[in-house]
């Protein structure tokens, strides 16, 4: 990885209650790059991505960001520092308006929504269906629609790194291919660096370096044009 890491993962541990999740987690993702964890389901890779932005808390080992380290910061700290998080059940908010679903992005800028109104935008170049539905509830949208309101809402936040679990899961192929198109962009124009989670091949071929996991640790890794067939069938067959 020629880019120095933006986040570094080390010797990570997390249990639920005494269930031993994590075990002994090693991963970093470079400035302005895109990496891909992937694995079958049920391996851990959603709770690597809570415990980054740290709805899950570590019982050993680091998680450092720009260099420091994260630990004992609250998800809205972390969010504030830069981080933001598409969860895999996307999180809309169903009574509200898209426009409002929106705003609540730019709770994690300084002086949050008190002082931040205008909404960017890139996000309506990005995703264009937003600024028609601006009015509708965000529960009337489709799962692909909602995908996409869920990734507009944390780029408001302005992260420096996104963290993506499965935006493609259960979504039509024209909308994913939308969202990778996006995805793309957005690294472009604005230098962040994602951590994907995803079993759309087509979409892991996208990034630079992939992390696969199985039974909680990574067991294989390396850039992913190297990746081999045999991987793809261990790792992305579910």
């Amino acid at each position: 990885m020629a880019n120095p890491p933006l986040l570094s993962v080390t010797g990570l541990n997390v249990y639920y209650g005494e269930s031993h999740i994590l075990r002994n987690v090693d991963l970093s993702v470079p400035e302005g790059q895109m990496v891909c964890l992937i694995g079958r389901n049920g391996v851990g890779k959603t709770t690597l991505l809570k415990s980054i932005i740290g709805l899950l808390q570590q019982r050993t080992g680091t998680i450092e960001y720009q260099d420091k380290t994260l630990k004992n910061q609250p998800p809205y700290m972390r969010a504030r520092s830069g981080i933001g998080y598409v969860s895999q059940g996307r999180d809309i908010i169903p009574q509200v308006t898209v426009r409002d679903n929106l705003m609540l992005g730019m709770e994690a800028l300084p002086g949050g929504m008190a002082k931040n109104r205008r909404i960017d935008p890139l996000v309506f170049d990005l995703f264009p269906i937003l600024e028609k539905f601006l009015n509708r509830k965000g529960g009337d949208l489709s799962g692909g629609q909602q995908q996409q309101l869920a990734i507009a809402r944390a780029l408001l936040g302005r992260p420096r790194l996104l963290l993506l679990d499965e935006p493609t899961e259960g979504i039509q192929p024209s909308i994913i291919l939308d969202i990778e198109k996006a995805v793309q962009r957005i690294m472009k124009e604005t230098g962040i660096s994602v951590l994907l989670v995803e079993q759309h091949l087509h979409f892991v071929r996208q990034s630079s370096f992939y992390y696969a996991m199985q039974r909680g640790g990574i067991v294989s890794s390396g850039a992913t044009s190297e990746l081999s067939d045999d991987v793809i069938q261990e790792f992305l067959t579910v």
